[in-house]
């Protein structure tokens, strides 16, 4: 069984899954090479007596092969393939079907013990994991997923940090004085909407839309409206005629949160605005499935990390509590 590039840039498929049933093909790209090979595969009926050949493929080839057939569809394909790419470097690039979840769990402690955190390095198990479940749904690998047993780290997750109203004002002051013309109606956008950076800065006049900003290249891959002041787009329509599109700015921000008087927990800065608007508006008695969509979270568990700032949150625990409605001033003491 082989892939192979022609001389015209065409690539040919060869295939004898069974000895003479030989499958032949070109096709323009590699990728519907391989999806054709691997359909073949799939296909091909093995009597169970038959037994399978090991896969000695290494894990750099499978990282490989899951990004041509399934990581160019993500929205995050890039970033998705670096990691998975650190991964296989972490681990030596073994053999793929032998890779064993003590080594993974090893390199993750070493990991740990470095400095990263537990939620990224559950983050790499899920990212993995679903690798290898995708390439054998798709036929390009025919055994179990060697990594299916191991248990993510359980950790303590910490409370969102936010800002309070004199931060804003302050970050505010010095975003205007950062040289950054970009940062401060950037810093509005997200204060206003809860969007992500990067969504504010993809931004166009033609995102504005009957009072709304229209976020499009989410996460997610939805397009989701966020209703905002008249005052806020004709800011931004008087920014965009004035210096144009909006630019990578990202790190001035970071720079502009440094000087800051106040310090975020580590980890936080990049969406410390997405945060301030979701705490905010959860504090002032916002709808949590209202919450969902403006942040265009895809399960309402992500959303519901906001409920405990909720104002009748702690108001029903005196309500609703156990001893709510008996008088327990005239409990005899110990000792009386």
């Amino acid at each position: 069984m082989a892939v192979n590039k022609l001389p015209d840039g065409r690539w040919r498929v060869d295939v004898e899954p069974v000895k003479g049933r030989r499958f032949r093909k070109i096709f323009s790209t590699k990728g519907e090479a391989l999806r054709y090979e691997a359909s073949i595969k799939a296909e091909v009926y093995q009597p169970d007596w038959q037994p399978r050949k090991s896969d000695k493929r290494k894990l750099s080839e499978l990282v490989q092969l899951w990004h041509e057939l399934h990581g160019v569809t993500l929205a995050d394909s890039a970033r998705r393939l670096s990691r998975l790419s650190a991964m296989v470097k972490g681990l030596g690039d073994p053999v793929a079907e032998t890779l064993k979840p003590s080594a993974f769990a090893r390199w993750r402690s070493d990991r740990l013990q470095a400095g990263i955190t537990a939620r990224t390095c559950n983050n790499d198990l899920t990212f993995i994991r679903s690798m290898y479940n995708q390439l054998k749904a798709s036929g390009v690998v025919e055994y179990e997923n060697p990594l299916k047993t191991l248990e993510p780290v359980k950790f303590q997750e910490k409370a969102f940090a936010y800002l309070e109203a004199d931060q804003i004002l302050e970050l505010l002051h010095l975003a205007g004085l950062s040289g950054n013309v970009h940062l401060p109606i950037l810093i509005r956008v997200c204060l206003s909407t809860g969007c992500r950076w990067s969504e504010a800065e993809n931004l166009k006049p033609r995102h504005v839309q009957a009072g709304a900003l229209v976020f499009e290249g989410t996460k997610n891959r939805r397009v989701r409206s966020v209703p905002v002041s008249d005052s806020l787009i004709q800011s931004l329509r008087e920014h965009w005629a004035t210096f144009g599109p909006f630019t990578g700015s990202l790190t001035s921000f970071r720079r502009c949160l440094a000087k800051c008087s106040f310090t975020l927990p580590r980890g936080q800065a990049s969406h410390i605005l997405r945060h301030t608007f979701a705490s905010v508006f959860v504090q002032r008695g916002g709808n949590l499935l209202v919450l969902q969509r403006i942040l265009g979270h895809s399960s309402i568990t992500v959303t519901m990390r906001y409920s405990h700032l909720a104002p009748d949150h702690l108001q029903d625990a005196l309500a609703f509590n156990p001893l709510s409605g008996f008088d327990t001033s005239s409990t005899p003491k110990q000792g009386a």
